[in-house]
Protein backbone atom coordinates (compact mmCIF):
# COMPACT_ATOMS: atom_id res chain seq x y z
CA UNK A 1 0.00 0.00 0.00
CA UNK A 2 2.94 2.40 0.41
CA UNK A 3 4.60 1.97 -2.26
CA UNK A 4 1.30 2.49 -3.82
CA UNK A 5 0.82 5.56 -2.27
CA UNK A 6 4.12 6.63 -3.45
CA UNK A 7 3.77 6.27 -7.02
CA UNK A 8 0.27 8.00 -7.15
CA UNK A 9 2.21 10.98 -5.21
CA UNK A 10 4.69 11.19 -7.58
CA UNK A 11 2.65 10.63 -10.26
CA UNK A 12 0.21 13.89 -8.73
CA UNK A 13 3.53 15.73 -8.72
CA UNK A 14 4.62 15.58 -12.26
CA UNK A 15 0.91 16.12 -13.37
CA UNK A 16 1.12 19.17 -11.94
CA UNK A 17 4.56 20.51 -12.81
CA UNK A 18 3.80 19.90 -16.81
CA UNK A 19 0.02 21.47 -16.03
CA UNK A 20 1.90 24.20 -15.37
CA UNK A 21 4.58 24.63 -17.90
CA UNK A 22 1.51 23.93 -20.31
CA UNK A 23 -0.53 26.66 -19.35
CA UNK A 24 1.74 29.17 -18.44
CA UNK A 25 4.82 28.40 -21.25
CA UNK A 26 2.33 27.47 -24.19
CA UNK A 27 1.04 24.41 -24.84
CA UNK A 28 2.66 21.56 -25.39
CA UNK A 29 5.75 23.39 -25.69
CA UNK A 30 5.41 24.13 -22.12
CA UNK A 31 4.97 20.64 -21.11
CA UNK A 32 8.33 19.51 -23.01
CA UNK A 33 10.31 22.41 -21.00
CA UNK A 34 8.34 21.22 -17.70
CA UNK A 35 9.45 17.62 -18.57
CA UNK A 36 13.06 18.65 -19.33
CA UNK A 37 13.26 20.69 -16.49
CA UNK A 38 12.04 18.17 -13.94
CA UNK A 39 14.37 15.63 -15.75
CA UNK A 40 17.60 17.36 -15.44
CA UNK A 41 17.03 17.89 -12.21
CA UNK A 42 16.51 14.71 -11.05
CA UNK A 43 19.45 13.36 -12.81
CA UNK A 44 22.12 16.10 -10.92
CA UNK A 45 20.25 15.68 -7.81
CA UNK A 46 20.06 11.46 -8.03
CA UNK A 47 24.11 11.63 -8.83
CA UNK A 48 25.07 13.91 -6.15
CA UNK A 49 23.09 13.24 -3.70
CA UNK A 50 25.61 11.60 -1.60
CA UNK A 51 28.11 13.87 -1.30
CA UNK A 52 25.94 17.02 -1.32
CA UNK A 53 24.08 15.47 2.05
CA UNK A 54 27.01 14.25 3.87
CA UNK A 55 28.28 17.47 3.40
CA UNK A 56 25.79 19.52 4.67
CA UNK A 57 26.21 17.64 7.84
CA UNK A 58 29.83 17.89 7.67
CA UNK A 59 29.78 13.81 8.18
CA UNK A 60 33.33 11.96 8.45
CA UNK A 61 34.19 8.79 6.73
CA UNK A 62 35.26 6.42 9.80
CA UNK A 63 36.97 2.86 8.95
CA UNK A 64 36.49 -0.41 10.58
CA UNK A 65 39.51 0.01 13.27
CA UNK A 66 37.85 2.83 14.53
CA UNK A 67 34.16 1.41 15.29
CA UNK A 68 34.53 -2.21 15.04
CA UNK A 69 31.30 -2.57 16.62
CA UNK A 70 29.16 -0.87 14.71
CA UNK A 71 30.67 -2.17 11.27
CA UNK A 72 29.82 -5.88 12.00
CA UNK A 73 26.44 -4.67 13.25
CA UNK A 74 26.48 -2.70 9.38
CA UNK A 75 27.52 -5.98 7.94
CA UNK A 76 25.16 -8.61 9.24
CA UNK A 77 22.26 -6.05 8.66
CA UNK A 78 23.43 -5.87 5.13
CA UNK A 79 23.98 -9.52 5.05
CA UNK A 80 20.45 -10.77 5.94
CA UNK A 81 19.16 -7.82 3.73
CA UNK A 82 21.51 -8.50 0.80
CA UNK A 83 23.23 -5.25 -0.10
CA UNK A 84 26.68 -4.24 -0.92
CA UNK A 85 28.25 -2.43 2.59
CA UNK A 86 27.62 1.54 2.23
CA UNK A 87 30.23 3.93 3.35
CA UNK A 88 29.71 4.56 7.15
CA UNK A 89 30.15 8.35 8.00
CA UNK A 90 29.70 9.98 11.97
CA UNK A 91 28.29 13.47 12.17
CA UNK A 92 29.85 15.12 14.97
CA UNK A 93 27.18 16.34 16.70
CA UNK A 94 25.53 15.61 20.45
CA UNK A 95 21.86 15.91 18.67
CA UNK A 96 20.79 11.70 17.95
CA UNK A 97 19.87 11.34 14.57
CA UNK A 98 20.79 9.51 11.82
CA UNK A 99 20.10 9.30 7.66
CA UNK A 100 21.24 7.13 4.77
CA UNK A 101 21.90 8.44 0.99
CA UNK A 102 23.25 7.65 -2.20
CA UNK A 103 22.25 6.84 -5.30
CA UNK A 104 21.98 3.51 -4.83
CA UNK A 105 22.88 0.16 -3.16
CA UNK A 106 26.21 0.25 -4.38
CA UNK A 107 26.83 3.86 -3.83
CA UNK A 108 25.11 4.40 -0.92
CA UNK A 109 26.29 5.88 2.70
CA UNK A 110 24.43 6.06 6.28
CA UNK A 111 25.49 8.63 8.53
CA UNK A 112 24.98 8.24 12.21
CA UNK A 113 25.53 11.15 14.44
CA UNK A 114 27.69 10.39 17.84
CA UNK A 115 24.73 11.39 19.73
CA UNK A 116 22.59 8.78 19.01
CA UNK A 117 26.09 6.35 19.26
CA UNK A 118 26.00 7.31 23.03
CA UNK A 119 22.18 7.32 23.85
CA UNK A 120 20.68 4.20 22.13
CA UNK A 121 21.73 0.40 23.27
CA UNK A 122 22.73 -2.07 20.93
CA UNK A 123 19.04 -3.21 20.15
CA UNK A 124 17.48 0.07 19.40
CA UNK A 125 20.88 1.50 17.22
CA UNK A 126 20.10 -2.17 15.44
CA UNK A 127 16.60 -0.68 14.58
CA UNK A 128 17.44 2.46 13.69
CA UNK A 129 20.24 1.39 10.73
CA UNK A 130 18.34 -1.75 9.92
CA UNK A 131 15.51 1.50 8.91
CA UNK A 132 18.23 3.36 7.14
CA UNK A 133 19.46 0.22 5.55
CA UNK A 134 16.12 -0.25 4.38
CA UNK A 135 15.84 3.43 2.71
CA UNK A 136 18.75 2.27 0.90
CA UNK A 137 17.38 -0.51 -0.33
CA UNK A 138 14.26 0.73 -1.19
CA UNK A 139 15.89 3.73 -3.24
CA UNK A 140 14.33 6.09 -1.07
CA UNK A 141 16.84 8.34 -2.29
CA UNK A 142 16.08 8.11 -5.40
CA UNK A 143 12.59 8.60 -4.60
CA UNK A 144 13.02 11.96 -2.43
CA UNK A 145 15.45 13.18 -5.35
CA UNK A 146 12.82 12.83 -7.93
CA UNK A 147 9.86 14.32 -5.62
CA UNK A 148 12.44 16.79 -4.40
CA UNK A 149 13.57 18.37 -7.78
CA UNK A 150 9.80 18.32 -9.27
CA UNK A 151 8.51 20.63 -6.36
CA UNK A 152 11.62 22.91 -6.60
CA UNK A 153 11.10 23.05 -10.27
CA UNK A 154 6.93 24.09 -9.15
CA UNK A 155 8.29 26.55 -7.45
CA UNK A 156 11.05 28.14 -9.80
CA UNK A 157 8.24 28.25 -12.55
CA UNK A 158 5.82 30.55 -9.77
CA UNK A 159 8.40 32.75 -9.03
CA UNK A 160 8.94 33.34 -12.88
CA UNK A 161 5.50 33.84 -12.95
CA UNK A 162 5.26 36.18 -9.94
CA UNK A 163 8.18 38.07 -11.10
CA UNK A 164 6.70 38.43 -14.88
CA UNK A 165 3.27 39.41 -12.96
CA UNK A 166 4.88 42.05 -10.82
CA UNK A 167 7.06 43.51 -13.99
CA UNK A 168 5.20 43.04 -17.18
CA UNK A 169 1.93 42.94 -15.55
CA UNK A 170 0.36 46.00 -17.33
CA UNK A 171 1.73 45.26 -20.80
CA UNK A 172 -0.84 44.47 -24.06
CA UNK A 173 1.01 41.08 -24.59
CA UNK A 174 -0.37 39.61 -21.15
CA UNK A 175 -3.63 40.47 -22.09
CA UNK A 176 -4.89 36.90 -22.77
CA UNK A 177 -3.32 35.64 -19.16
CA UNK A 178 -6.30 34.50 -16.85
CA UNK A 179 -5.81 36.97 -13.75
CA UNK A 180 -7.49 34.60 -11.41
CA UNK A 181 -5.18 31.42 -12.81
CA UNK A 182 -2.04 33.81 -12.79
CA UNK A 183 -2.83 34.10 -8.78
CA UNK A 184 -3.56 30.80 -7.95
CA UNK A 185 -0.25 29.60 -9.60
CA UNK A 186 1.73 31.79 -7.81
CA UNK A 187 0.21 31.34 -4.39
CA UNK A 188 -0.97 27.55 -4.80
CA UNK A 189 0.96 25.72 -6.71
CA UNK A 190 3.73 25.44 -4.39
CA UNK A 191 2.25 24.97 -1.30
CA UNK A 192 0.21 22.18 -3.60
CA UNK A 193 3.97 20.77 -4.87
CA UNK A 194 5.38 20.93 -1.00
CA UNK A 195 1.97 19.24 0.44
CA UNK A 196 2.51 16.34 -1.69
CA UNK A 197 6.10 16.01 -1.82
CA UNK A 198 6.61 15.82 2.31
CA UNK A 199 3.36 13.23 1.89
CA UNK A 200 6.06 11.17 -0.24
CA UNK A 201 8.50 11.49 2.32
CA UNK A 202 6.10 10.65 5.52
CA UNK A 203 5.03 7.77 2.98
CA UNK A 204 8.69 6.13 2.75
CA UNK A 205 9.12 6.99 6.62
CA UNK A 206 6.15 3.77 7.24
CA UNK A 207 7.67 1.34 4.64
CA UNK A 208 11.60 2.07 6.01
CA UNK A 209 10.13 1.25 9.71
CA UNK A 210 8.48 -1.91 8.39
CA UNK A 211 11.19 -3.02 6.12
CA UNK A 212 13.43 -2.47 9.90
CA UNK A 213 10.91 -4.28 11.71
CA UNK A 214 11.01 -7.25 9.52
CA UNK A 215 15.19 -7.18 8.71
CA UNK A 216 15.82 -7.43 12.76
CA UNK A 217 12.78 -9.11 14.11
CA UNK A 218 12.34 -6.54 16.47
CA UNK A 219 9.61 -3.81 15.65
CA UNK A 220 9.53 -2.65 19.62
CA UNK A 221 13.24 -2.37 19.53
CA UNK A 222 12.78 0.58 17.01
CA UNK A 223 9.92 2.32 18.44
CA UNK A 224 11.80 2.75 21.65
CA UNK A 225 14.24 3.83 19.54
CA UNK A 226 12.25 6.72 18.45
CA UNK A 227 10.73 7.31 21.28
CA UNK A 228 14.56 7.79 22.70
CA UNK A 229 15.46 10.06 19.87
CA UNK A 230 12.47 12.33 20.14
CA UNK A 231 13.10 13.18 23.85
CA UNK A 232 17.08 13.92 22.91
CA UNK A 233 15.66 16.25 19.50
CA UNK A 234 13.72 18.67 21.69
CA UNK A 235 16.77 18.83 24.25
CA UNK A 236 19.67 19.21 21.35
CA UNK A 237 17.91 19.80 17.78
CA UNK A 238 19.58 18.88 14.55
CA UNK A 239 21.56 21.38 13.35
CA UNK A 240 21.97 21.66 9.27
CA UNK A 241 19.90 22.90 6.05
CA UNK A 242 16.07 22.42 6.20
CA UNK A 243 16.54 20.91 2.87
CA UNK A 244 17.66 17.57 4.19
CA UNK A 245 15.61 17.23 7.21
CA UNK A 246 13.18 14.06 4.54
CA UNK A 247 16.49 12.11 4.96
CA UNK A 248 16.45 11.93 9.00
CA UNK A 249 14.95 9.26 10.83
CA UNK A 250 13.24 11.39 12.81
CA UNK A 251 11.41 14.99 12.98
CA UNK A 252 9.70 15.61 15.87
CA UNK A 253 6.54 17.31 14.99
CA UNK A 254 3.50 18.80 16.30
CA UNK A 255 -0.02 16.33 16.57
CA UNK A 256 -2.02 18.82 14.90
CA UNK A 257 -2.94 18.40 11.38
CA UNK A 258 -1.45 21.31 9.84
CA UNK A 259 1.56 20.64 11.43
CA UNK A 260 1.48 17.04 10.27
CA UNK A 261 0.58 18.08 7.24
CA UNK A 262 4.19 20.03 6.43
CA UNK A 263 6.41 17.59 8.05
CA UNK A 264 8.85 15.96 6.60
CA UNK A 265 7.75 12.90 8.71
CA UNK A 266 5.41 10.90 10.52
CA UNK A 267 4.74 11.76 14.36
CA UNK A 268 6.35 9.22 16.51
CA UNK A 269 2.47 8.18 17.99
CA UNK A 270 1.34 7.00 14.49
CA UNK A 271 5.19 5.09 13.54
CA UNK A 272 5.08 3.50 17.29
CA UNK A 273 1.75 2.38 16.40
CA UNK A 274 2.23 0.83 13.32
CA UNK A 275 5.01 -0.88 14.75
CA UNK A 276 3.21 -2.86 17.34
CA UNK A 277 0.80 -4.03 14.97
CA UNK A 278 3.58 -5.41 13.07
CA UNK A 279 5.36 -7.28 15.90
CA UNK A 280 1.30 -8.83 16.27
CA UNK A 281 1.46 -9.41 13.21
CA UNK A 282 4.73 -11.30 13.14
CA UNK A 283 3.69 -12.97 16.80
CA UNK A 284 0.55 -13.74 15.27
CA UNK A 285 2.48 -15.71 12.22
CA UNK A 286 4.90 -17.28 14.48
CA UNK A 287 2.23 -19.15 16.33
CA UNK A 288 -0.28 -19.82 13.51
Amino acid sequence: MNQFKTVALLALLSALLISISYSLLGGAMGATIGILIAAISNLGAWYFSDRIALAAYDAQPISYHEAPELYQMVERLCQRAQLPMPGVYIVPTGAANAFATGRDPEHAAIALTQGILNVLPEDELEGVIAHELSHVRNRDTLTQAVAATIGAAISFLAQIVSYSFWFFGGSRDNNNVNPLGLLLTIILAPIAATVIQLAISRTREFLADESAARLTGNPRALGRALERLEINARKIPMEGNPAFEPLLITNPASSQFLANLFSTHPSNEARIKNLLQIEQEMFERQNF
